[in-house]
């Protein structure tokens, strides 16, 4: 049995959506992967470069991940697995402590992750529920679009030219384009702006240069250490809210009951994670860039994320190609970025929507404001040795605190 059916004719491109179990030709599939390869190329690459570790090796855990990713959600779940910004912080904390004992740390947090996605899938959808209503899952997909903002509006601001034009570009296309306009918007805005970036030389080609065509990637064992380790695994929290965020984001994008695959994609994360931690990669996690480029495009097609993983899988021992992904200038990543990342957000505010949340309800409104500031606001608090931003606040407060304060408002007396 084919793993994908082709969609109509395979070379439609009109504004149908394109199903997670479907596909148009391979040619165009091919493109649509190239897309998913442009949208999260500059955060995977940037997370290891930030922390010290190699970015080819990343670059192929990411890949691997995401295939493994889509066989465990049995295709059902459109993703791909980058690098996560959620390790910067750790990660640059342990930095003196070398690289092995950073990839201590990723392989700890993965472990975890997966012995929580192992508890997701065996209590049920209705654990999930229960500590996750809609009120919930909306506020932390949200959090995860915003969260990143400040880059998308830095990186804008440090080259407006090339990010306004791509911006633009992908503006144009989304709205106003039809048919491989509409369906490669993002793509076409990336590409242009790139070039862009070359007439005004902001693009620095002295690496790519000097890098060699075929190379292996630079593998590392990791090392258990529990001062790095300790440091680590707040990541846990981030990396598990991302993967329901993720899955309740592509449920309300096209439609679908998608609960049932909680389980498997945070497992999938985990196992993805725990493979990169042993070979020299940083943690993975679902990417928002990309759920933005499906929101744009309608393709949620898991053959074109499939594509991309195997692309990502192949740069990786191309130390030239890689280098030249580095060249993305900022402006173009930004300008893109602050579309995808503001799409993400309002399919959270498109949960509440399609789910009723009353938000005149105090324990609602409360707690999931304060949950937004601080996730918004990159809220970051040091614990000893531990600092926490932005989205493991908010994600901790929206969790955490509402089902506390609507347990006390329903045990509260009544008024006479």
């Amino acid at each position: 049995m084919a793993l994908w059916t082709v969609h109509g004719d395979g070379r439609t491109t009109d504004g149908d959506a394109i199903a997670p179990e479907e596909r148009l030709s391979w040619p165009l599939t091919v493109g649509f992967g190239a897309q998913h390869l442009a949208a999260m190329a500059g955060a995977t690459i940037l997370v290891p470069a930030t922390t010290g570790l190699p970015v080819s090796t990343t670059l192929l855990f990411s890949g691997f991940g995401t295939l493994l990713f889509l066989l465990i959600t049995r295709n059902r779940v459109p993703s791909y697995l980058g690098a996560s910004f959620a390790f910067i912080a750790p990660l640059e904390a342990a930095r003196s402590e070398g690289v092995a004992a950073q990839l201590g740390g990723v392989v700890a947090a993965g472990l975890l992750v997966i012995i929580l996605g192992v508890a997701v899938k065996a209590l049920g959808v209705r654990l999930l529920e229960s500590v996750m209503p809609p009120v919930v899952t909306g506020a932390v997909v949200i959090l995860i679009g915003l969260n990143l903002s400040h880059r998308a509006t830095d990186s804008f601001s440090e080259q407006p030219l090339p990010a306004v034009v791509t911006m633009g570009i992908i503006l144009l296309c989304g709205v106003l384009g039809r048919r491989l306009f509409f369906r490669f918007s993002v793509l076409l805005g990336v590409v242009v702006g790139w070039v862009l970036g070359f007439v005004l030389g902001v693009v620095e080609t002295d690496a790519v240069g000097r890098a060699a065509w075929v190379g292996l990637p630079d593998f590392h064992a990791p090392e258990l250490r529990p001062s790095v380790t300790l440091l680590v695994l707040p990541v846990v929290i981030v990396l598990v809210a991302e993967s329901v965020g993720h899955v309740k984001a592509i449920g309300g994008l096209t439609g679908r009951n998608l609960d049932g695959s909680v389980g498997d994609s945070i497992i999938a994360n985990g196992l993805s994670t725990t493979f990169a931690g042993f070979g020299g990669g940083t943690g993975t996690t679902t990417y928002s860039e990309n759920i933005g480029v499906m929101g744009v495009t309608k393709v949620y097609s898991t053959a074109a994320y499939a594509v991309t993983g195997v692309i990502a899988m192949l740069l990786a021992f191309s130390p030239k190609a890689t280098a030249a992904l580095a060249t993305i200038p900022a402006g173009v990543v930004g300008g893109a970025t602050l579309v995808l990342l503001g799409l993400i957000s309002l399919v959270g505010v498109r949960i509440w929507m399609d789910n009723r949340v009353d938000l005149t309800n105090p324990g609602n409104a409360l707690v999931g404001g304060a949950a937004l500031v601080a996730g918004v606001g990159d809220l970051t608090l040091k614990l000893g040795d531990l600092e926490l931003g932005g989205l493991v606040w908010g994600s901790l407060l929206v969790v955490i605190l509402h089902p506390i304060m609507r347990w006390l408002r329903a045990a509260r007396p009544a008024q006479p």
